[in-house]
């Protein structure tokens, strides 16, 4: 680059070249993914992720929440603020959530 004599500002001169600052972008590269013919092959089932015992204690878990709350519901005092409210009902609720805790970090059998 040459510099104007006059206002100092710089210049292109012939005998440089113009340098393009836009860099070419990089190639794109597909890969294509080679499918795989079904016909033929027996149909597979996805396998469940807990066994016949988990569930069964799921079942039972929601059965417990939901019959401690109905016993909490039995409660006859003002506001629910009897035994059956306040005590019974919500240790039943608390014995189906330890039910479904188990079912579910329950290793199911192979």
């Amino acid at each position: 680059m040459a510099k104007d004599k006059q206002t100092g500002a710089a210049t292109l001169s012939r005998e440089e070249p113009v340098k393009n600052p836009i860099t070419p972008a990089a190639p794109v590269v597909t890969k294509t993914v080679p499918t795989r013919s079904t016909i033929g092959e027996p149909a597979r089932t996805a396998a469940l992720p807990f066994g016949r015992q988990n569930y069964m204690f799921m079942l039972i878990g929601i059965g417990t929440i939901l019959a401690g709350f109905f016993i909490m519901s039995l409660d006859k005092e003002e506001f629910g603020f009897g035994f059956l409210g306040l005590t019974l009902g919500p240790i039943v609720v608390m014995a189906g959530f330890v039910v479904e805790f188990f079912a579910i970090l329950t290793r199911p059998k192979s």
